[in-house]
């Protein structure tokens, strides 16, 4: 039995109030909320976080990862490798991008449910347009990762009935490399087109899945195409449509049939079948059952949870994030181009967040080092010490507004790690005035900057969020 062994959806943190928009441009907007990825996300970040998500409630290695994405940080650069890195996978697992079109993240899925081995399958977007637009106010941003395998590989929560795809090129959607928003033809043409198709690969997946329509509990129906997917839902004749959280969260693009999959997923119950449908460039069908196990299956952060939990963003801070308008910056020289090979010597701190433990005293080295600081340690006797998923105390910290960044000011905190360890680092997703010592903390990978097109990532400390369901 072949199927899904873990999950996960991340939401970032900041909300933009679709009513924001109106306000400020006069027009545009609507009702809702949309999530932002903040100034020091990406796709890759996000990538890395739902990941981290979908591993930490499983005891399963993924033997391949495979990341996709319409809104790629790198061209030519595999974007999948720093996810790879972020996660300390070995480097035998190959690691690879999927396209860049919306269609690769259900595509990479299917894929992967139909392949050998356990396998990593990441999606991640980041949705937008032009100021006042459609698609910036009903896009999103968010990531969704599942790794799947075997029950050999691990206990699987649903497992693949039947899939099917059916594709025809036409024109509906599009956007060329560089483009701040996407171009889209006549909304009734892609109605008609995608209509035939849902028909096609809605009944062949029932048919490799031997049921019948009214067999499924709930689908999970995405697309970028509204009025198509509206009109698909609706052809489907099952007993339950799945919230596409276009009211909390936006669309997602990429990321969105994972991510709304995932939140149905920590929400059902053992022996449902699941059907997900999407619409891009034709339509692609996964057919799903969960299992018992799914019983036992403990979400590291339920989507429902990090939906909730979101804090709002002002929409003129949107714009800036998002490169639509230039505010002055910090009086400070912008840093320099990162260094690819003392990125290289450092991979495992840098990319991993992984300390040095000396071997006979056991004391913690943030960032890792060859010699001790307790003399019964000998030179270079020192163990990895993993530390992303160890949770911290803001210990002090300071507001600093003359440090340059992309967004000031910037709150800097040294922070205590739970069972050792010391280290100053920089605090994202907080409002400064919020901050308080005795905070409690976990790492999250993000972007310290971008300098003559390389991004240099490293660890951030964010306020620790709540934990799933038990």
């Amino acid at each position: 039995m072949r199927g899904i062994i873990g999950f996960g959806g991340y939401v970032p943190y900041r909300r933009l109030h679709r009513s924001a928009i109106a306000a400020v441009m006069g027009r545009g907007g609507g009702r809702g909320t949309r999530s932002v990825a903040s100034y020091d996300e990406d796709t890759t970040t996000m990538g890395a976080e739902a990941a981290r998500l979908a591993l930490r409630s499983v005891d399963a290695e993924p033997r391949a990862l495979w990341f996709a994405t319409a809104d790629p940080v790198y061209l030519e650069k595999t974007n999948a490798t720093a996810v790879h890195a972020a996660l300390r996978l070995d480097a035998s697992v190959g690691a690879l991008d999927f396209g860049g079109a919306v269609r690769s993240g259900i595509g990479a899925l299917r894929t992967a449910l139909q392949a050998v081995g356990p396998t990593m399958v990441v999606t991640a977007d980041m949705r937008g347009g032009l100021p006042a637009g459609a698609d910036e106010a009903a896009g999103g941003d968010g990531a969704a990762a599942f790794l799947i395998g075997t029950d050999d590989d691990g206990p699987v929560v649903a497992e693949l009935l039947g899939s099917a795809s059916a594709t025809e090129e036409f024109v509906d959607r599009w956007r060329q490399p560089g483009s701040p928003g996407a171009g889209q033809w006549e909304e009734r043409f892609g109605e008609t087109r995608y209509g035939p198709l849902v028909d096609q690969a809605w009944a062949e997946a029932l048919g490799a899945a031997g049921i019948g329509a009214d067999d499924v509990d709930a689908a999970v129906v995405t697309g970028t195409h509204g009025r198509a997917v509206k009109r698909g839902a609706a052809q489907l004749g099952v007993q339950r449509v799945a919230d596409d959280l276009a009211e909390s969260v936006g669309n997602t693009g990429t990321a969105h049939p994972g991510l709304v999959l995932a939140n149905e997923l920590e929400q059902a119950e053992p022996g449902q079948v699941i059907a997900v449908v999407m619409l891009a460039d034709g339509a692609e069908v996964l057919i799903l059952h969960t299992t018992e196990a799914l019983a036992d299956y403990a979400p590291a952060l339920p989507v429902a949870d990090q939906i909730a939990a979101g804090a709002e963003v002002g929409y003129a801070t949107f714009l800036q994030w998002r490169e639509m308008i230039q505010v002055q910056p910090p009086n400070r020289p912008e840093p320099t181009r990162p260094s690819s090979s003392a990125a290289a010597r450092a991979q495992d701190w840098k990319f991993g967040f992984v300390g040095s433990r000396g071997t006979e005293s056991g004391t913690l080295h943030l960032p890792p080092a060859r010699v001790s600081i307790r003399s019964e340690d000998h030179l270079d006797a020192m163990d990895p010490a993993p530390m992303a998923d160890v949770g911290a105390t803001v210990a002090t910290f300071t507001v600093d507004r003359l440090a340059y960044s992309v967004s000031p000011p910037v709150v800097f905190a040294v922070v205590d790690f739970d069972g050792g360890g010391r280290l100053p680092v920089e605090l994202t997703d907080v409002d400064p005035e919020s901050v308080r010592i005795g905070q409690r903390v976990e790492m999250t990978f993000r972007r310290l900057y971008e300098a003559e097109g390389i991004i240099n990532y490293f660890w951030k400390a964010r306020p620790a969020r709540a934990r799933s369901r038990a």
